[in-house]
């Protein structure tokens, strides 16, 4: 059973799920990893989830304010042994709740071209492929997404 708590950026387990995601990334952005590092800093989110299994920390995901009533979805990830076991699906929708409790009408979020797992999760948990925004404008390896809240 997978089992979710709400945190901020300063919980260790999410630091550590962090790191390893960054160390991720910069294997499939190579070059272009500096310029979407700059965006990903973690040392001031207020609003993150971590999932434990079996009191072990498989992922992470949080949220930030982008505007009014807009959420960005930034450092989702899943540990690649736990991956397949519906843990991103989980943090996403324990984000979105978060997102509305905080009266917040829908989600953006970036990733990138060289993620097609999470591209694939994006689709199917509802979010649609938009024109990139903000700082990923004119970047051709950015999807951007949204996903009006229900």
């Amino acid at each position: 059973m997978i089992n979710c708590i709400r945190t901020n950026s300063e919980n260790k387990d999410f630091q550590k799920l962090v790191a390893e995601l960054d160390a991720d990334l910069k294997i499939r952005d190579g070059e272009d990893h500096s310029f979407y590092a700059q965006f990903n800093k973690i040392d001031a989110i207020k609003h993150v989830i971590v999932a434990y299994k079996n009191e072990t920390a498989v992922g992470c995901g949080a949220i930030k304010a982008y505007t009014q009533d807009t959420m960005e979805v930034k450092r989702m990830f899943v540990s690649p042994t736990k991956r397949g076991l519906g843990i991103a699906s989980t943090i996403l929708n324990e984000l979105e709740i978060w997102a509305k409790e905080l009266h917040n009408k829908r989600c953006v979020l970036e990733t990138g071209n060289k993620q097609p797992e999470a591209i694939a999760l994006y689709l199917k948990s509802g979010y649609q492929i938009i024109p990139n925004y903000g700082q990923y404008e004119g970047v051709e390896n950015s999807v951007c997404f949204e996903k009006v809240l229900a």
